[in-house]
Parts: C-alpha cells; sequence; structure tokens
C-alpha cells in the first residue's frame, strides 16, 4: 500500500479518445515481447505512433498483471531528479519521508505484479535508464514497456522498432480523421488512389497522416494532394541524408506550420513552453505581447484546435489545453530560432510566480479544496517554472520555492517541496526570501520526521529575525521550531516557544492556517499533559476561526484533537463522529499526515468499543501509511502511548495469531480503500474472514489459485505472463511445499482454504 491514493483502480491507462488502426502485428509481438523479456522499448521517429502502441498492446495484456498497468508520462519532466518524483505521483505513491525515492519506489512494488509504461524517455534516458536498472532489479514481478527514440541501454533490454504504417492501414487512418472533420467523407473508387498518393507521400506516419486529414476542413482532396506534393518535392529537392522517416515528418508538420496564419503560428510556437497542460489564462498572459493581444490568442487557439494542432481537454475547472509533443518541440524549434524562448520562458516563469502568489493569498477560505486541485493540475507548469530559475541561478525560485509551502506541507508534496527548498537555500537571495525560504523548509523538515536539520535551520531563520526585527519571520520560525519540540516530546520548550508564537501572531493582527495550528499544537501538548479542558478550548476556539473563514485543512486538525478529547472522557460516538469527520477532509488535500493520525484515533476508539477487528484493521493500515510519512508517532513516547495500549488491548481481545491475520489484512488495504473502511462509506466496512497461514509466496498461491480454476501450466505461463518453465518450476515447489502428488489434490486444498 505505503499511500496509493488511487481509489480502487489496478492502474491509469487513459482511455482511446480515437479509434486504434492498424497496428495488429505490432500489438501482437510487442506482447509476445512483454511475455519473454521484463524490458521492452518502442523506438522510432516523433509521430510514428509509439505512445499509441504501447496503451494498446498495455492494455490488451493488463489481465495479465495483478496489480495493473501504470502508464508514466515524462515529456513535460525537466529537471532528470524528479523523474522518480514522477513515476510515485502517477503511481499515487506519497512518501513523506527523507528516504530516497527510487528505495520507496522499489519497496512500493517489490512484492507486486505490474506493467510500468514510460513514455517519452529519450530526453531524460539516463536517469530513466537508472531507475529501470533498478526497479528491474529489486521488483520481479515488474515489467517495463518504454517508449523513446532512443535505446536506453539497459541489460536485457529487448528493442521493437515502430515502423511507419502499411498503405492499407494508412488509408483507413486518413479516412476516419477525414470523416471526423468533414462528415460524409469516405474513401471510394473516385477517390482511393489520391489518399493512397497522400498517405504514400506522408511515408505512412499517423500524426503526419491525422495533420493533413484535418486540412479537408477547408480545402478540397484535390488541393490538399496538389500542395502535399509540391512541398514534398522540394523536400526531396533540398535535403539529402538522414532518415527519410524523420524528414518525412519534419516536411508534413512544416507544411502544417505554414497553412496555419501569421498569429496561429505564433502562438504554437509560444506555446511549446507550457509543460503538460495549459488553460486560457495562462496562453493570454503568457503568448500575448508584441503586438499579439489576449483576444488574438484566444482565436489563435480556437483555430489550432481546429487543426488538430493543440488538444482541447474538458476539466471540471474549464478546459486545458495540450500541445502534443512533436508538435510542441517543432514549435519551441521555432522559438529558439527566433530568439525569443528566453522572453517566453520569462514570462511563463513570471505568471506562475503571480499565480502561486495568488493561491497563497487564497489558501485561508473556502477555496482551499479547488486550489488543491488546480495547483495539482499546473504541477508539471510549476516544476518547469522552478527549473528555469534554478537554471539561471535565479531568486525568483526561491521565492516562488517558499510561496508554494502550502502545496508542498498541507497537500502530500513533502518530499517533492523538500528537494525546491533545499535547492533554494544555496541560491543567493534577499535576507526576507532567505528566512522564508529556512521556517517553510524548517517545517517541511519537521513533518518529515527530520529534526536535527529542521531545528538548525528554524533557530538561523530565528537569529536573523531578531538581528533584523523581522516580526514577521520570528513568529513563523518560532511556531515551527515549537513543533519540532513537540514532536521531540520536550513539552516545556515547545510550550514557551508555542506561546511567544500566539503573541507575535496576535501582536501583528495576523490570522491564516498558522495561526490556527499553533492554537491546535499547543492543545496537543496540553492533551499529552492531560488537561483537556485547555486542550478541548484551544481546538474549539481554532475551529471557530476555521468556520468563519470557510478555513478547511487546519481546522481538520482541530477536530482530530477534539476527538482525542472525547475519546479520553469516555464519549466515543462523538470520538469516533469526530475522527472520521477529520479523515473526510484530509482525503480531500492528499494530507497523508492527516490521514494517519486520524485513522490512528479511530482505531483507539474502536478498542475503547470493543470492536477489536476492526481496530487491528486500522492498526495494520497506519502501519503501513506511517512507513511513507515517517517514524511511527513520530517516535513520540506521547503520540505513541495510546497507539501501543490499544494494541496491546487488541491483541488481547483476538489472540496473538487472529490479530496478526487481521492485522495484515489492514496492512494490504490500497489507501483509498482504508479510508473508506476507517470512515465507513463503503462495503470495505466488511472484510473477508481470515485465512489460514499458507506456507505458499504470493506468486505460488497465485499459481495454485489458477491451478484450481483448472488451468494447465502453458496457460498460467500465458495468464501470468512468465515462461512455461518457470510455470512448471512454481508448480513443483507448490507440490513440495503441501506435501502432495498431484494437481488434483492442490486444487482441493484451495477450495477448501476459500470454505
Amino acid at each position: 500500500m505505503g499511500g496509493s491514493l488511487s481509489p480502487g483502480r489496478k492502474g491509469n491507462l487513459p482511455a482511446d479518445t480515437t479509434s486504434f488502426v492498424g497496428r495488429r502485428l505490432d500489438v501482437a509481438e510487442v506482447r509476445r515481447l512483454l511475455s519473454e523479456s521484463r524490458l521492452v522499448t518502442l523506438t522510432g521517429v516523433g509521430g510514428v505512433g509509439k505512445t499509441r502502441l504501447a496503451l494498446r498492446a498495455a492494455g490488451e495484456t493488463s489481465r495479465a498483471f495483478r496489480d495493473g498497468v501504470w502508464f508514466v508520462e515524462l515529456s513535460g519532466v525537466t529537471d532528470p531528479e524528479l523523474v522518480v518524483h514522477t513515476v510515485l505521483e502517477q503511481l499515487g505513491v506519497h512518501d513523506d519521508t527523507v528516504r530516497q525515492h527510487r528505495t520507496v519506489l522499489v519497496e512500493h512494488l517489490r512484492d507486486r505484479q505490474a506493467l510500468m509504461v514510460l513514455d517519452n524517455c529519450e530526453h531524460v534516458v539516463e536517469p530513466a535508464a537508472a531507475l529501470v536498472d533498478a526497479l528491474l532489479r529489486g521488483v520481479p514481478g515488474l515489467r517495463i514497456l518504454i517508449t523513446s527514440r532512443e535505446r536506453l541501454g539497459v541489460d536485457g533490454e529487448h528493442l521493437w522498432q515502430v515502423a511507419p504504417l502499411p498503405q492499407d492501414p494508412a488509408v483507413v487512418l486518413f479516412a476516419e480523421r477525414a470523416a471526423a472533420v468533414e462528415p460524409g467523407f469516405a474513401v471510394g473508387l473516385h477517390n482511393h488512389d489520391k489518399v493512397t498518393q497522400i498517405c504514400t507521400l506522408l511515408g505512412g506516419i499517423p500524426l503526419a497522416i491525422e495533420l493533413a486529414a484535418v486540412r479537408l476542413r477547408v480545402l478540397t482532396l484535390d488541393h490538399l494532394l496538389s500542395r502535399l506534393d509540391d512541398t514534398f518535392r522540394v523536400l526531396a529537392e533540398g535535403k539529402r541524408g538522414g532518415d527519410p522517416r524523420h524528414q518525412t515528418l519534419q516536411a508534413a508538420v512544416d507544411w502544417s506550420f505554414h497553412l496555419c496564419t501569421r498569429s496561429e503560428q505564433i502562438l504554437w510556437a509560444r506555446a511549446s513552453v507550457f509543460a503538460g497542460t495549459f488553460d486560457l489564462e495562462a496562453a493570454e498572459r503568457v503568448c500575448s505581447g508584441d503586438s499579439v493581444t489576449p483576444e488574438e490568442v484566444m482565436r489563435s487557439l480556437a483555430g489550432l484546435v481546429d487543426k488538430s494542432v493543440v488538444v482541447a481537454e474538458p476539466h471540471p475547472a474549464g478546459t486545458r489545453f495540450r500541445l502534443l509533443e512533436p508538435l510542441r518541440q517543432y514549435g519551441l524549434e521555432k522559438l529558439r530560432a527566433a530568439g525569443r524562448e528566453q522572453v517566453l520562458r520569462e514570462r511563463h516563469r513570471d505568471h506562475f510566480i503571480e499565480w502561486a502568489e495568488r493561491r497563497e493569498q487564497e489558501w485561508f477560505g473556502p477555496s482551499q479544496p479547488e486550489i488543491f486541485a488546480r495547483t495539482r493540475m499546473e504541477h508539471a507548469n510549476l516544476r518547469s517554472a522552478l527549473d528555469f530559475c534554478f537554471e539561471e541561478s535565479s531568486d525568483r525560485g526561491v521565492h516562488l520555492a517558499s510561496t508554494l509551502w502550502f502545496f508542498w506541507a498541507c497537500c502530500g508534496m513533502l518530499g517533492e517541496g523538500r528537494h525546491w527548498l533545499d535547492r533554494s537555500l544555496l541560491i543567493p537571495a534577499s535576507p526576507a526570501d532567505r528566512a522564508k525560504t529556512l521556517w517553510v523548509n524548517g517545517y517541511v523538515a519537521t513533518l518529515q520526521g527530520d529534526l536535527t536539520a529542521s531545528a538548525a535551520m528554524l533557530e538561523e531563520c530565528r537569529e536573523y529575525a531578531k538581528s533584523a526585527g523581522d516580526e514577521v519571520a520570528l513568529a513563523y520560525a518560532t511556531h515551527r521550531l515549537a513543533c519540532t519540540h513537540l514532536v521531540g516530546d520536550d513539552l516545556d520548550q515547545a510550550d514557551g516557544l508555542f506561546e511567544e508564537a500566539v503573541r507575535l501572531y496576535r501582536g501583528q493582527g495576523t490570522v491564516n492556517s498558522h495561526t490556527m495550528l499553533a492554537d491546535i499544537e499547543l492543545a496537543i501538548s496540553a492533551t499529552f499533559q492531560h488537561d483537556f479542558p485547555a486542550a478541548e478550548r484551544l481546538c474549539l476556539r481554532a475551529k471557530t476561526v476555521g468556520e468563519e473563514h470557510g478555513e478547511l485543512w487546519a481546522q481538520a486538525y482541530a477536530i482530530y484533537v477534539l476527538a482525542l478529547c472525547a475519546w479520553v472522557s469516555g464519549d466515543f460516538d462523538r470520538a469516533d463522529q469526530f475522527g472520521r469527520e477529520c479523515l473526510r477532509i484530509k482525503r480531500t488535500f492528499h494530507d497523508l499526515l492527516g490521514i494517519v493520525l486520524a485513522i490512528e484515533v479511530l482505531a483507539w476508539i474502536a478498542a475503547s468499543q470493543g470492536n477489536a477487528v476492526r481496530a487491528a484493521t486500522l492498526l495494520g493500515a497506519t502501519s503501513e501509511i506511517w512507513q511513507s510519512v515517517g517514524y511511527p508517532m513520530f517516535g513520540s513516547r506521547y503520540f505513541g502511548a495510546p497507539h501501543g495500549e490499544c494494541e496491546a488491548t487488541t491483541i488481547a481481545a483476538l489472540g496473538e495469531q487472529e490479530f496478526r491475520a487481521v492485522f495484515r489484512k489492514g496492512m494490504d488495504l490500497e489507501l483509498d480503500d482504508a479510508i473508506s473502511f476507517a470512515i465507513g462509506d463503503e462495503v470495505a466496512e466488511e472484510l473477508p474472514a481470515v485465512a489460514a497461514p499458507t506456507p505458499l509466496t504470493k506468486r505460488e498461491q497465485q499459481v495454485a489459485d489458477l491451478i484450481a480454476g483448472g488451468m494447465s501450466n502453458k496457460e498460467i505461463a500465458a495468464k501470468l505472463v512468465i515462461a512455461r518453465r518457470t510455470a512448471e518450476g512454481h508448480v513443483e515447489r507448490i507440490l513440495q511445499k503441501l506435501g502432495f502428488t498431484s494437481r488434483a489434490q492442490i486444487a482441493t486444498w484451495v477450495t477448501e482454504r476459500r470454505g
């Protein structure tokens, strides 16, 4: 489990938005390669269809992978150090510790049987190759499918060169895409030769064919053929050498570019600075200027969508736009050739700094869930802006990284936040910007359990703030240092610092999520000292502030402490209500720390109510989640004492063997399933009966189940995408471990265990 926030998913393959034409032999061959090799790389020129082929082959083999097929798009990753971050993010794995993220990924996948598709690796070949090598060595049940213009060079890599479409499928593709823009279009005796000539000119490259077909909105088939013929005659006369397929695609994109209006051409080039998707506001802000008005940007964007250069994607927050990667690269080349890349990247940076500043100001209010969702949507662009800043050694990146504290600390992004904040501290910046970076990074480090590093950064910030008279920085640094002492069990020091921070906040008239947390964290200290009336009073005050301003994220922590107070007072029903309410809110923000604390208190409540099975299940779930947060219960004796008491009570009620079995089931729950079980809003509340211990490994148990289903060794091998010899070896080991001599005995054993 380890923090997957994928509700009931067994993979994340995107759905097809257009038909898949041809490639049946390719799909079959890629599937065959995946059955024989753990690493398959699809290579070929841009636009030839590597991604579509990978998705189709992966989709058709999905049933062979118990833990799903996972698609990871790497085209928007510009910082090599964020390749692993991106994979973790796409797999829904959240880890807020200071562990190496590659180690976290290997541990998450170690016992799983899955297929991972890494798309567009050519610009991050070295970090991708290093990651793939580590995964293949550490995760025996993992297979990896790569798309890249060049091989990774990893041991055991099998290559499949994706060729252009043969003539007949190429004609079918053209016909289907043409009919989408020109209803009634069909290929028949009257036009088959012309369509065939067009597809031949375009070399059978799918992207080139699709770009040409969409031009039937404004051109007749004869005009389209004539213009293409002229374009490719010039190509043939003017270029020699190189890959002719690459030249064909380049010519097709050139031709499509020159058929755009001048305003559309400018936008195509300028929009290439966006990473991932972007919205209309961003396009107007970044791509206007130099005589291009925002209104022209809007018109040109509509034109590029009509020409299938830009893809429009509906989202709850509004339409998002995306350039297909080969077309984005083409636009970037045009931008560089015009000497405008630096200017546009600066505009992109400035826009997203302003965007982040607005989100920071709005965070303390009713828009928090929307801000969370929108910030995740702009994650790739924020990364790109930060990366550009640090390439330039610009202090603007220091400012942006600290401005995004709410994303790092509140939305389950501690690991990546620490990456950018650590880099920020290496860049010369104004004293105020450095001070904010110190207290934000100290805050993040505390949440990760890195208390030594946290204390050092916060003390440095306090020293600066006192010498410079910076009361704002002093208040935040003092508050965060108090938290460090709280989780370090130094309650006297923590209380003094909390009270000092509260005085500073009030003296400045500051009211926000941080000031709410100061009261809440002081209340936690009060609970550790058994002053529950004071704790309840502080949390009710914070909760009232949150309700007045529509703030949810910090308010949920107040609700968590109120659950603790109600539990201690013996009001278990009220405590349970508070615990579930806290968990519902924290799920909204993917706040892993808040999630695990809420599930913990619900386990304690369940034990007090005599529901030992529920308590053991929740304790199992938290044991997995804590690995992604940091040291369980922060390593604090105050946080840890109720946990230990709950475990002892539950073991006494169930017995050691049954407790371990139920605990294990809790560990095996995916995070969203664990949350649903804890809240009680899904059937996960009713767990299946606990099975007796088995001497078989997970893979051997799979094979035994398939034997019980009547499968032969050959069928088992195909089902599990393993060699037949490997399947036979599993069967032999099962027979030895169980002391059996026949497959019928295995089948009977499996059936009896199922009850």
